[in-house]
């Protein structure tokens, strides 16, 4: 983690705070997944709808990509905040283009998030739908940003040059605990890229990593990977717990086994982001 310029870090708080001021006046639509950026835009909106008001709401999509447990996660912490939420069905597991999971997927999934928004938006007489792209975001190629361009959602937290490490402080510093939350991407960023998306697979992998968060894991992945015909899950493990998936190597490897996976794999590299793409 970068140090933190606390006076830097304060005046980009206070530019989002101006700028979702402006917004709120006409309405404003957050698509929020619980994860860190989402949860901070709501926090700072409904902070700055509470003393200037406004109308805001939170909007979370629900399909099967999503954990039962990010969803049970992201509702607890509207509900924390007293924010207005709605979850709504998504479909994108029904696009073909989206299950032929190639680089693009994400893109497709931005898509269908982004057509739920602009009808809420549309019905519920809201302007604004903002996302939470941040300013460490800009350094990476994301298609899912590109879908946000197309549709004109706004990307507040890039546009006041929060960081990541930022955000991570400002939400420390407010005393919640979901600053410390790790990236929890869709279960669908699990599957390396080419092999096609399916509810089953899915499945599998929300059971698998279960195992791993029922018994105290923190950073985890379980991808699924494919040598010729043989499909196979590979786990990726935080450096400092290898040592709990090799105590639980029984119970993953009977459980992999059951659901029709060749090998039970773990990774000792250790975890590593974008691990599903190869």
């Amino acid at each position: 983690m970068t140090e933190i310029n606390k006076i830097i870090t304060e005046e980009k708080l206070q530019n989002l705070f101006e700028q979702l001021k402006n917004f709120l006046k006409d309405g404003v639509i957050i698509a929020y997944s619980g994860g860190l950026d989402s949860a901070i835009l709501i926090w700072a909106a409904e902070k700055v709808r509470k003393e200037h008001g406004g109308k805001l709401l939170a909007l979370t999509t629900n399909s099967i990509s999503i954990p039962r447990a990010e969803l049970d996660e992201a509702i607890e912490f509207a509900k924390e905040l007293g924010v207005k939420h709605k979850i709504v069905k998504s479909n994108e597991i029904e696009n073909e283009d989206y299950k032929r999971n190639d680089l693009n997927r994400c893109y497709y999934c931005r898509v269908e998030l982004f057509r739920i928004t602009d009808e809420v938006a549309n019905i519920d007489g809201y302007k604004h739908v903002l996302y939470g792209y941040n300013y460490s975001d800009i350094n990476d190629i994301r298609a899912g940003h590109r879908a946000a361009l197309e549709n004109n959602i706004v990307s507040p937290l890039a546009d006041a040059k929060l960081t990541k490490d930022e955000i991570r402080y400002i939400m420390r510093q407010n005393g919640f605990e979901i600053s410390e939350k790790p990236a929890s991407p869709c279960l669908s960023s699990r599957i390396m890229t080419g092999i096609e998306v399916t509810p089953k697979r899915l499945s599998d992998i929300e059971t698998m990593e279960n195992i791993l968060k029922n018994n105290g894991a923190k950073v985890y992945r379980v991808r699924v990977c494919k040598d010729g015909e043989k499909d196979f899950l590979r786990i990726e493990m935080a450096d400092e717990e290898i040592d709990l998936a090799v105590k639980l190597r029984k119970q993953l490897t009977a459980e992999g086994k059951k659901r029709g996976y060749h090998w039970i794999t773990l990774d000792l590299s250790g975890y590593k982001m974008g691990g599903g793409v190869k």
